[in-house]
């Protein structure tokens, strides 16, 4: 496997007896599922069930990781800071002490970096269908493509190992993404969509039997009541100057929001959430002839 260095994700620490309990009132997921050595992704909603981050938890010796992007992780840090209180919990950002790297038996598809020019590959814990640990270097499957795994560490621990930095890597990571349908919120589009939109039912990232958590009613209603009005899809775009966050109508009338994107060279791939059926625009917005590619789940109907 090749290894890269991730820059844009950053990593959060749940420290304490409680841990997993304050979490587990305050995630979609049921944390209960780490102490059985999985990785879980989960989201943090609002309690209008507004999705405020979508988080990778590994069960590290140290303590709950959870991997999320480093432009929403102060704002993740302070919003569940103010829940703690009797809980015996610390929250900490481990940006400067661990660091995340992927890897991945791909080569790159995006930038100049041929494969013959990624590094070797690094020991790492054996690979395995679940979270795995070795002197305190933890791997776990990414899912979706199962080729990918996410490898965290302390820095001291990675540095010595023969790391890929060419923004390419990030760039064939954030791809590989899109190609696999599994969701990311960054800063500017937290607080705008219930995890349904972003197909988090369909990636196992809720749990609906595990009891309350903050969004939980929202959440629920939705499911139950089959109001899912808008899912998350994969584009193909036009080549253009496409930003995360950016709003998009497409020529057969649906609407929605870039989440993800990869506009490089000749690529131009995006993850959107969409409104399931075409409607009347309330917009001047000009249609994008956007291709709707496949995604590795379906979606269901409206």
């Amino acid at each position: 496997m090749n290894t890269y260095a991730l820059p844009h994700l950053g990593l959060i620490r749940f420290a304490g007896p409680d841990a997993a309990t304050f979490l587990q009132g305050q995630l979609s997921n049921d944390t209960r599922r780490l102490g059985a050595g999985q990785s879980l992704r989960a989201s943090l909603s609002t309690p209008q069930g507004r999705v405020l981050a979508v988080l990778t938890l590994l069960p590290h010796s140290t303590g709950i990781i959870a991997i999320l992007p480093q432009d929403i992780l102060t704002p993740t840090i302070e919003g569940l800071r103010k829940y703690v209180m009797r809980s015996k919990v610390r929250i900490e950002d481990l940006s400067d002490q661990f660091m995340v790297l992927g890897q991945w038996a791909g080569t790159p598809t995006v930038g100049s970096m041929p494969a013959a020019d990624a590094p070797p590959a690094a020991d790492a814990p054996p690979v395995g269908d679940g979270y795995t640990e070795v002197d305190g270097i933890g791997s776990a499957p990414v899912g979706g493509d199962g080729g990918r795994r996410w490898l965290i560490g302390s820095r001291e621990s990675l540095q010595a190992r023969p790391v890929s930095t060419a923004p390419s890597g990030e760039l064939d990571w954030r791809l590989a993404d899109i190609r696999a349908g599994l969701p990311q919120i960054y800063g500017i589009t937290r607080d705008l969509f219930v995890a349904q939109m972003l197909n988090l039912d369909l990636l196992d990232g809720i749990s609906f039997s595990k009891g309350c958590f903050t969004g939980q009613e929202i959440i629920a209603r939705t499911q139950h009541l089959g109001r899912i009005k808008r899912r998350m899809f994969r584009l193909g775009l036009p080549a253009g100057s496409w930003v995360v966050g950016q709003a998009v109508r497409l020529e057969d009338g649906r609407t929605g929001r870039l989440i993800e994107i990869v506009n490089e060279g000749e690529i131009h791939e995006a993850l959107a959430v969409l409104s399931m059926e075409p409607g009347t625009a309330d917009t001047d917005q000009a249609p994008i002839a956007a291709v709707t590619l496949p995604l590795p789940y379906s979606l269901p109907a409206a």
